[in-house]
């Protein structure tokens, strides 16, 4: 980081770039892969292989079939 950067960051607040990703927006929702684990009983591998279309699928269908 650069003494302007630093400056930037403590007098107005301006957050360096850590270089950190955003978020895929096919990213899992936490809440989603919590339901699939702790509820359906799948593992984290297999949440984890999921989109997010087919994670609310399977949740949904845990919901109506109970399996």
């Amino acid at each position: 980081m650069d003494e302007a950067t630093f400056w930037a960051c403590v007098q107005n607040d301006v957050r360096p770039d850590r270089g950190v990703p955003e978020p895929s927006s096919e990213a899992l929702p936490a809440d989603l892969v919590y339901m699939l684990i702790s509820r359906v009983g799948l593992d984290e591998v297999a949440v984890a292989a999921m989109s997010k279309d087919e994670a609310i699928v399977r949740l949904q269908k845990y919901w109506i079939d109970g399996t």
